[in-house]
């Protein structure tokens, strides 16, 4: 039924246990997973060489930090018996990045995570989970966190 299953990791509990669902479903449809990490690439308003220094400093960790992530569920993938790709996705807007592996990895199922946030948090820091059941013609599976 889903032969490749796109999952979102930020290196959450939440996202490893989206991970954890897409390896049950991999093993149930003999599916390939392919884990893919977005970075927002311009995360600062400003302008000047201080906002420079500040941007080469920032996608050096925000690397370091989508391989952590990546490692982390692919070690899973490994450990369950299962191979599967990963991808680091540059992106203003997170679930466009999302969206776009699916279309290119040709995913006919995206499991992500959700963290459950409500009211105000949820207001101020937005759901790239919602925004991507909104924006996508596939079957989203959402872990709860």
């Amino acid at each position: 039924m889903f032969k490749h299953i796109l999952v979102p990791v930020d290196g959450s509990d939440t996202g490893l246990a989206a991970v954890g669902k897409a390896i049950e479903l991999a093993k149930v449809f003999d599916s390939w997973i392919t884990l893919v990490h977005v970075i927002d690439q311009y995360p600062f308003v400003g302008i000047g060489t201080d906002y420079a220094f500040g941007q080469t400093e920032y996608i050096t960790a925000a690397t370091s930090n989508a391989n952590n992530a990546l490692q982390a569920g692919e070690d899973r993938i490994n450990a369950a018996g299962l191979r599967c790709t990963r991808q680091v996705i540059e992106g203003h807007v997170m679930e466009d990045g999302i969206l776009q592996a699916a279309k290119t990895a040709g995913a006919d199922l995206i499991v992500m995570g959700s963290h459950g946030r409500h009211g105000i948090e949820k207001l101020l820091l937005g759901s790239v989970t919602q925004r991507v059941l909104s924006h996508t013609t596939l079957p989203v599976l959402v872990v709860r966190g």
